[in-house]
């Protein structure tokens, strides 16, 4: 079976979220379930670099959506990709959706749509060795791909999957004229979106199913809490709608051979993580001593609940426990915690940015991992801390109440509990949570148990492949396979 990616970041080329990992682990776990993928990305300039000369252009427009463009093949870090080469669109400075100063590039809906315009051409066969049996395009970004494939007649399956919802690539209705579509396609089952133009909307309402990154946020996203106002539209959908947890790279991710770690370790040799413990002291400037230690690894925003985390910053102390925090954003939260920093020295630490070693570091030495997201997709940090034997403390909503296992007394005496999970999403719920985890710290073999539980766990990418190629042999049943 033969499957087109359409996605607009690939991780190890380019990330900006958890897109990009699922982009880019899905082709090597799916070819181990007999699947071929190729994906369709923009050649940014920092990934045409990665190419030395090794790409062969394939095919070349002399207008796409208005603009000249090549879709060059290349292999990339064990990647087959098509990389569409056009500077006009793709050869600027800044990242992936903004420029240097962080500010959107006012063309997005352009760049995006040419994006999806060819993922629809390759599916319609303009490649003369390459003719996909599915074409799975992910997030806002390549949302266009299924609408075109509608409009242009393409009879071919196609997948949208919903990384977060809340990014739904929502433009004015002055940039219809520019995607080359028929003028009826602005409709209710085409792109219309609140009188512009809606590209993931578009792709929900044209693809033959929807998929999202973990079954209880399939779930959630049908209500107007979580929806972002697709709730309609994902109801109606909700036959063809299912979720498939991520799964995380267990080569990259492995405690046993980190080569950044301090001190690997392993389920049965837990005692290298204390070595991971007393760097994570050091470079915080917190107490040496064998407290509980929680660890936050997370963006400063109000979705990720890091304002309930300041809140209760000082009952997490009072409680016996020390905090180290890692991340960047919302100012005032940032100052929150340098606060925090002042108020108990050798208590809490902060790092104010992201440090990708010493996120490494922080799981294999914390005891326990916060997260208290008001809502969360999958979430990836979670499924790090339950291999590296850091302790989830986490809400219970989307990707993190499926794969963490709560460790209430059912679960404990099972000898199955890997985290534990708090609702209500708010200040007492967190404060709760954590002063149960700290109760069940009092008793090292029970927290033991809990550690090698979640170490246990298969949070690898080979089950999540396996439902992947499920749905598409759903879809494409007389594919190859």
């Amino acid at each position: 079976m033969k499957v087109l990616s359409v996605a607009s970041e690939v991780y190890p080329l380019v990330k900006t979220g958890g897109l990009a990992d699922v982009a880019g682990a899905l082709p090597p776990a799916l070819a181990r379930q007999g699947v071929e993928m190729r994906t369709l990305m923009p050649g940014y300039p920092s990934v045409m670099g990665r190419l030395g000369g090794t790409g062969e252009v394939v095919f070349e427009y002399s207008h796409l959506l208005g603009v000249p463009a090549r879709i060059i093949s290349a292999r990339v870090e064990g990647l087959d990709l098509y990389l569409i080469e056009s500077p006009a669109l793709f050869n600027r400075a800044g990242g992936p959706y903004v420029d240097g100063a962080g500010i959107d590039h006012v063309d997005n809906w352009h760049r995006f749509a040419a994006l999806s315009r060819a993922g629809a051409d390759i599916a319609a066969g303009i490649l003369p060795d390459f003719h996909p049996d599915i074409v799975h395009a992910h997030d806002w970004q390549a949302g266009l791909t299924p609408a075109y494939m509608r409009y242009s007649g393409i009879q071919r399956p196609s997948i949208v999957t919903i990384h977060n919802i809340a990014f739904q690539g929502h433009f004015g209705a002055q940039v219809f004229g520019g995607l080359e579509l028929p003028t009826y396609a602005f409709a209710l089952d085409g792109v219309e979106y609140y009188g512009g133009v809606g590209f993931l909307k578009a792709g929900l309402a044209n693809a033959s199913a929807i998929t999202t990154v973990s079954p209880t946020y399939a779930e959630e996203i049908r209500s107007a809490a979580y929806g972002m106002g697709l709730e309609g539209l994902i109801s109606t959908r909700a036959p063809v709608l299912s979720g498939i947890v991520n799964g995380i790279d267990t080569g990259v991710w492995n405690p046993e051979t980190d080569p950044v770690l301090a001190e690997t370790f392993g389920p049965r040799k837990l005692k290298g993580r204390v070595v991971n413990r007393r760097a994570i002291e050091a470079r915080f400037g917190l107490h040496q001593d064998e407290d509980p230690l929680f660890v936050v690894i997370s963006r400063l925003t109000w979705q990720k609940g890091i304002d309930l985390l300041a809140e209760v910053t000082d009952d997490i102390v009072a409680s016996g426990a020390k905090l180290a925090v890692l991340g960047a954003g919302d100012a005032a939260l940032e100052g929150a915690f340098l606060g925090a920093v002042q108020r108990h020295g050798g208590r809490v630490g902060v790092v104010i940015g992201y440090d990708e070693p010493l996120a490494h570091t922080m799981q294999g030495g914390a005891d326990g991992i916060l997260i208290p997201s008001r809502f969360e997709p999958c979430g990836l940090t979670q499924l790090y801390g339950l291999r590296y034997g850091a302790v989830p403390v986490v809400a219970r909503t989307g990707g993190l109440a499926d794969t963490i296992i709560d460790a209430n007394s059912a679960a404990l005496n099972a000898g199955v509990a890997t985290g534990f999970q708090f609702l209500p999403v708010d200040a007492d719920g967190l404060r709760g949570a954590v002063r149960r985890a700290v109760s069940v710290f009092r008793n090292p073999s029970v927290w033991t148990g809990i550690q090698r539980a979640g170490m246990r766990s298969d949070v690898s990418w080979d089950r999540s492949a396996a439902l992947y190629a499920e749905l598409y042999a759903s879809l494409a049943p007389n594919a190859p396979g």
